[in-house]
C-alpha cells in the first residue's frame, strides 16, 4: 500500500503541474464520455428489443416475399390469397392473416402528409397483437367497417402530423378517399409507426384500385411448442402453392423472436464497432498519459535522486508514479461518466420529444462503476513503464542531472 505521505506528495505534484494534469484528464475524459453514451444507448436499444418478446409474439411467425426494395414499395413479389389459404391449412397453424401496406397521401383540411397505410382483417388482428399496441382512444376496426380508420398516436398531438390534433369522428382523406376516424393506437415510440393509418382490406383495395398485387405480409399464430417444425411445414405449403422448387423460394418464413434476435445481433455488432472506435481515443489518451508521466520523471529526476538517497525503495517510487497516473485516470473516469450521463439524459429527452421514445438509454450501475475502474486501470497501465523507469534511477546520476 502507498503511504499517506506519498499520496500527499503525489497530489501536490499534480496540482503544481495543473495544466499538464488537466490536459491528461481531458484526453481520457473525452474517450470515457463517448463510450458511456454509446453503451448506454446500445443497452437501451437491446432492452427495448427484448421487451418486444412478449407472450403475444412468441407464437407468431411471419411470411414475407423477397424483393429488391423496401416492403410496400417493391411489388416484384407478393403473397396471394392462395398462399394465405395454404398457410392457414398447414398443420400447427391456429390462424393466419394477410397484411397490405403502402405509402399514402393523407390530407386534413388543406394539409398534406405522406405516411404508411396498413390494412388487416379485424376478425384476425394478428399484426396488432404482434406489435403489442393498445387503443389509446376510441376503438379498433370492426368487421364490415367501411370508410373508417384507426390512426397512430401522433395524430393526437398538435403540430406532430397536422397543425391541429385529430379526434374521434374527424374526417381525413387517404389517397382521395374520405375516412372517418374511429380510434387511435397507443404510442409505439418511433415517428413512422406512430403516423401509420390502419384500414380494412376492402378500403385498401378500393383506394389502390388494383395497384396492389398481393399481400406484403402474412402473419400466422402457431403452436409455440412446435414453432421450428411448423416453420418448415409452412415453407413447404407456400412452396407448393407457388409451384417453386426447394432452394428457389421467392419468400421467407421467420418467427418473430428470430427476427428480433437478428436485429439484436446487428445492433450488438454496431455498438461493439462504435465502442472499438471510441477505444482508439482511449488508446491515444493512454499514450498521452504515458508521455506526461515520462516528462514528469525527467523533470523530477533530482527529487527522485533525493528520495532514493535518503532511503526510499524502488517500490515506493513506483507506487508514487502509479498512483499519480491512476489518479488522473480515475478523475477522468468520474467526470466522464457524470458528463456522459447528463449528455445521454438530455439526448434521450430530445429524442423523446422528437417521437423516438424507444431510443432510451440504460443507466446501469455497472456501466458507471465499470467505466470509472476502466479509466483508472488505463491510467495505471499508462504510468507503469515511466514508474519502473523512474524507480531504476541511480541517486548519483539523478543528483548530477541538469
Amino acid at each position: 500500500m502507498i503511504s499517506k505521505e506519498s499520496i500527499v506528495y503525489s497530489l501536490r505534484n499534480l496540482i503544481q503541474r495543473k495544466s499538464r494534469s488537466f490536459l491528461t484528464i481531458l484526453s481520457i475524459f473525452v474517450g470515457i464520455i463517448t463510450i458511456f453514451i454509446f453503451i448506454s444507448f446500445g443497452l437501451g436499444l437491446i432492452n427495448y428489443i427484448e421487451s418486444l418478446k412478449t407472450e403475444s409474439t412468441v407464437d407468431k411467425i411471419n411470411i414475407q416475399p423477397k424483393g429488391v426494395g423496401p416492403p410496400g414499395l417493391d411489388d416484384t413479389f407478393a403473397l396471394s390469397e392462395e398462399d394465405l389459404e395454404a398457410v392457414d391449412k398447414t398443420s400447427g397453424v391456429i390462424e393466419a392473416s394477410g397484411v397490405y401496406f403502402k405509402p399514402a397521401e393523407v390530407r386534413k383540411n388543406k394539409e398534406l402528409r405522406f405516411v404508411w397505410a396498413i390494412s388487416y382483417d379485424p376478425e384476425k388482428p394478428l399484426v396488432i397483437e404482434m406489435f403489442g399496441t393498445k387503443i389509446a382512444k376510441g376503438r379498433e376496426l370492426r368487421s364490415g367497417d367501411s370508410g373508417k380508420a384507426v390512426l397512430g398516436y401522433n395524430y393526437l398531438l398538435k403540430d406532430k402530423i397536422f397543425s391541429e390534433q385529430s379526434d374521434i369522428n374527424d374526417r381525413i382523406e387517404l389517397n382521395g378517399k374520405e375516412l372517418k376516424i374511429v380510434g387511435f393506437f397507443d404510442a409505439v415510440g418511433n415517428p413512422q409507426d406512430d403516423s401509420n393509418i390502419y384500414i380494412t382490406h376492402d378500403d385498401f383495395l378500393e383506394i389502390y384500385r388494383g395497384n396492389s398485387t398481393g399481400f406484403n405480409w402474412i402473419i400466422a399464430e402457431v403452436d409455440s411448442e412446435r414453432i421450428e417444425e411448423i416453420i418448415e411445414k409452412v415453407e413447404d405449403s407456400v412452396r407448393k402453392s407457388r409451384n417453386l422448387e426447394k432452394g428457389k423460394e421467392d419468400f421467407f418464413v421467420q418467427s418473430f423472436e428470430d427476427l428480433l434476435e437478428q436485429f439484436n445481433r446487428i445492433l450488438l455488432f454496431i455498438v461493439v464497432f462504435v465502442i472499438a472506435i471510441a477505444l482508439v481515443s482511449v488508446l491515444v489518451s493512454a499514450v498521452n498519459t504515458a508521455n506526461t508521466m515520462v516528462t514528469s520523471t525527467l523533470e523530477r529526476k533530482k527529487e527522485i535522486g533525493v528520495m532514493k538517497a535518503i532511503g526510499a525503495k524502488n517500490s515506493e517510487v513506483v507506487k508514487i508514479f502509479l498512483f499519480e497516473s491512476a489518479f488522473l485516470g480515475l478523475v477522468a473516469g468520474v467526470l466522464g461518466v457524470i458528463f456522459g450521463f447528463f449528455i445521454s439524459y438530455a439526448g434521450a429527452e430530445f429524442l423523446k420529444r422528437a417521437g423516438y421514445g424507444f431510443l432510451n438509454p440504460n443507466f446501469s450501475p455497472i456501466l458507471f462503476i465499470g467505466l470509472i475502474l476502466f479509466a483508472g486501470v488505463t491510467g495505471a497501465i499508462s504510468g507503469t513503464w515511466p514508474a519502473l523507469r523512474a524507480s531504476k534511477t541511480r541517486p548519483t546520476d539523478a543528483l548530477r542531472y541538469e
